[in-house]
This record gives structure tokens, C-alpha cells and sequence, in this order.
């Protein structure tokens, strides 16, 4: 059981907890994206959702959604002014990663640069860890 005597009152009444971009970051790229689709969806404050689940060539591919708040539990990251949520099961294998959106000739999206990533597949959709 976490102890929460040390942080802040405003965290104490929080349900989910607050990380730091050691976590993970965004790249000026991918923040400027998120911020569009949020707007777009209506829903300006809203957060960024990585997860990781099993599927893909390498087994582990990410799922990233956009939704109006953090579910209790995440861990929530502010980082170059969007708000980025990740399950704590997800941190595991995301920690430490950067989040970068790619606009290229084949194709745009957003773009997990992961050092926790032994393997990637061909098509770069999936990772082992």
C-alpha cells in the first residue's frame, strides 16, 4: 500500500497517479498532433492512452486511443502540454520511451521510440521485450 503522507493534498485525492518524463515524453511533433485530435474530437482536455497488449509479428504491439480522462490507476504524464496516460502494466514495457509522430510518404502516426524494445518486426507495427 502506498504511503500518502509526503505528496501533495492535491495528489492525495487523486485515483490516478502523477509521473514525471523519465516515464515517457512527447516530442514537439507528437504533442502538436495530439492537441489537434483532441480539439477535433471536442474533447481539448483530454489525454493520450499508450498501451502495450500482445499481438503482432513480435508479440507486443502498442494501442494508442485518445479519452477524456485518466482511468484510475494510470500513470499520468504531462509533457510538452498534453496529458499522456499508460495502465501500470503498460509502464513496464513503455518506460522510458518517446513519443514522436511521423508524417511520411508511406503513411503518418504516432511513433514509440522504446530502449526497452529487444526486436522490432519489418513493418515496425509490433516489439519483444
Amino acid at each position: 500500500m502506498e504511503n500518502n503522507s509526503s505528496l501533495p493534498d492535491a495528489q492525495k485525492e487523486l485515483p490516478y497517479r502523477i509521473g514525471n518524463e523519465r516515464v515517457i515524453r512527447a516530442t514537439q511533433d507528437a504533442a502538436d498532433k495530439i492537441i489537434s485530435l483532441l480539439k477535433r474530437q471536442g474533447r481539448p482536455e483530454g489525454v493520450l492512452r499508450i498501451g502495450v497488449i500482445g499481438g503482432g509479428c513480435s508479440g507486443l504491439q502498442y494501442k494508442i486511443d485518445l479519452q477524456d480522462e485518466p482511468a484510475p490507476r494510470d500513470i499520468m504524464v504531462e509533457t510538452k502540454g498534453v496529458r499522456i496516460v499508460i495502465d501500470p502494466k503498460s509502464l513496464l514495457y513503455v518506460s522510458g520511451s518517446e513519443l514522436d509522430y511521423v508524417d511520411a510518404l508511406q503513411g503518418a502516426g504516432f511513433k514509440v521510440n522504446n530502449p526497452n524494445a529487444t526486436s522490432t518486426c519489418a513493418c515496425g507495427e509490433s516489439f519483444s521485450a
